[in-house]
Order: C-alpha cells, then structure tokens, then sequence
C-alpha cells in the first residue's frame, strides 16, 4: 500500500528523513481493527518523528501519521483515538502510553490498523477530513481548556502563538463555549484570522493585554513564556502542551508564580472519553476545524513543507 513514513532520522534537516512510496500493509491482529483511511492530519508531532522524538532507529520505517477517520472493516465510517497503551486493550499488559508512530504504524497510508478500543464512530454531520482533525491538536486543545484550564463560560484565556492547530482549536473551542478569547501572534494576517475565528483581540507577541486572564493556553514555549506568566490574573492558570521554540525560557518568571499563585499545569493529549466529548461537542454546536489545507496522500512532501515553515492557519490534511 501507499504511505508516508520515516526511513531516517536527520535532527537538523527533518524532511530529508521522509519517504513516499510502496510500505507493506497491515496483518491483522487479536483485538486490533483495520481501518481503510479517508483523511488524516498532519501535526508537529510528525515533524519531531523525524528528528527523532519519541522514536529510535530500530523501529524505522514507521509510517508518519496520528490523526485519522475513515471507514472500517464492517463499513462503518470512524475516528481513531491515536493514544495507545493506556487502557491496556488490544496491548500487553502494563505497555506505557504512548502515541501512534511511537511504537505502531500510523496513519498516513492507504489501511491503518490500530485497537479495536481505540476505534470511536464518526457522526455523519462531520466529514471525513473535520474528523481527521479532531483526535490530536483539537483533542489537546480540549483538555488544556476544559479539563486542566479551570475556567467557565465568562472567563478569558490568552492563546499565544495563533495560527498552529492547537492555538487556532483553542480560540475556536473557547469561543464557542462562551470564553472571552485574546490571542497573538507575529504575523498581522495571522491576528487577523484569528478575530474572524472568535477571538476578542488579536495582539502582537509579547504586547501588554488589555486585562489579566484567568488562562493562557501555552504551546510556544521559551518565547512567549514570560509574557504567559505575566498575563496572568493572581491565582491564574498556564496550561503548556508544547514548546516549539524551546524549553529553557531565559526569564522562568519564579517570583511571580510563587508570589501572585499562580498554576503551571502540564497537559498532553486527552483521554479517550474527551474525544468522544469533543467530537459530540462539534456535531451538537456546527462549531468545525479549521482546515487550511487538503492535499492528497501523494503530496505529502507539500504538506510537510508547509507545516515546517509555519506558514499556514489551521490544519492540514491529507487525502486518501
């Protein structure tokens, strides 16, 4: 079968490492279901793949991919959850937790097989390529708001860095369940999009906001991460599930979190029930991922390209 996967790892040039071309398919397994995949989407974590994040040499190829929907043995149409090993369904028992692509082939091929608990039903309102959105940035967002922000409709969250695809969730999500939304970003279109997504003020990074918040939803890292804190209402909360511009901030901004009480929460994924709570939320509201971009599976290369420039708004999917 087709796929996308990982033939090396170059930690500087990520992209020389992907290949595009002929991959075995997948043998079935005792409590596993094969998934013919319609769309899936790409996101950073494909792109730390290659550079060798959460991956090793021995198990390469891998194929490339978390996110996807599509149809499955019996026909009907699904979304897969790409968290593997927590539940203990379809692994060994005590396996850790772990990503698709970490330690299974994933999702960026013409079949995909993963655990049959892992496979969740696609509501019929949300195509193929929203669905394909949902499980990874979308699924992220979620958690950081909902489950580790602590915030209720009227509050406000600061979202850095718009226009990535936990970022752009994270105002669509907030808007939508009755957050007052700031955002920023370098880049004026950027801002701009961002207002049209829902958010109150779009500013540049680092500006001073027009009042404290009681969130800021963190993914940048090192180069928004003082102005994170400092953005904060006393008692406030910084959820961070990333950090693309590094993890060693030159000001950590300790006297202030200790000081004003602040919340630093780390926050990864989401659990498996989340997701079913998230995609329930976009059938029952209309509220749909932003896609910037769909390109068919044999033109993965571009997305990729994209995706490593930053150079988009929303997600990209890709076709099958």
């Amino acid at each position: 079968m087709f796929a996308a996967y990982a033939a090396r790892i170059d930690r500087d040039q990520p992209l020389s490492g992907l290949e595009l071309g002929e991959r075995p398919a997948p043998e079935s397994r005792p409590g596993w279901t094969t998934v013919n995949v319609k769309a899936a989407s790409l996101n950073h974590h494909d792109l730390w793949s290659l550079r060798g994040v959460g991956i090793t040499e021995d198990r390469l190829p891998m194929i490339l991919g978390c996110d996807a929907a599509g149809v499955d043995e019996h026909g009907n149409e699904v979304v897969l959850h790409s968290v593997i090993g927590q539940s203990g369904y379809g692994v060994e028992p005590g396996e850790p937790r772990s990503i698709l692509t970490e330690r299974y082939q994933g999702t960026f091929a013409e079949q995909v097989t993963v655990p049959t608990w892992n496979v969740l039903p696609k509501p019929k309102d949300l195509s193929f390529e929203e669905a394909a959105c949902l499980p990874t940035a979308w699924l992220t967002a979620y958690r950081m708001i909902f489950t580790n922000a602590g915030v209720r409709p009227g509050d406000s969250i600061l979202v850095q860095g718009a226009g990535g695809g936990v970022a752009t969730a994270a105002i669509a999500l907030g808007k939508a369940a009755g957050l007052k939304v700031f955002a920023t970003s370098r880049d004026e279109a950027k801002r701009k999009r961002a207002l049209e997504l829902g958010a109150v003020e779009a500013l540049e990074s680092g500006a001073r906001l027009p009042q404290r918040v009681d969130a800021v939803i963190e993914t940048v890292g090192a180069a928004t991460w003082s102005h994170s804190v400092k953005s904060l209402r006393p008692g406030g909360t910084v959820v961070i599930s990333g950090a693309t511009s590094g993890d060693r901030p030159s000001h950590a901004e300790l006297t202030r979190i200790f000081f004003l009480e602040l919340k630093v929460v780390g926050s990864t994924m989401g659990s498996k029930d989340e997701l079913e709570d998230l995609i329930a939320f976009c059938a029952n509201t209309g509220l749909r991922p932003v896609i910037e971009e769909s390109l068919p599976l044999d033109r993965a290369r571009e997305g990729f390209e994209r995706l490593a420039s930053g150079d988009l708004f929303g997600k990209i999917v890709l076709t099958v």
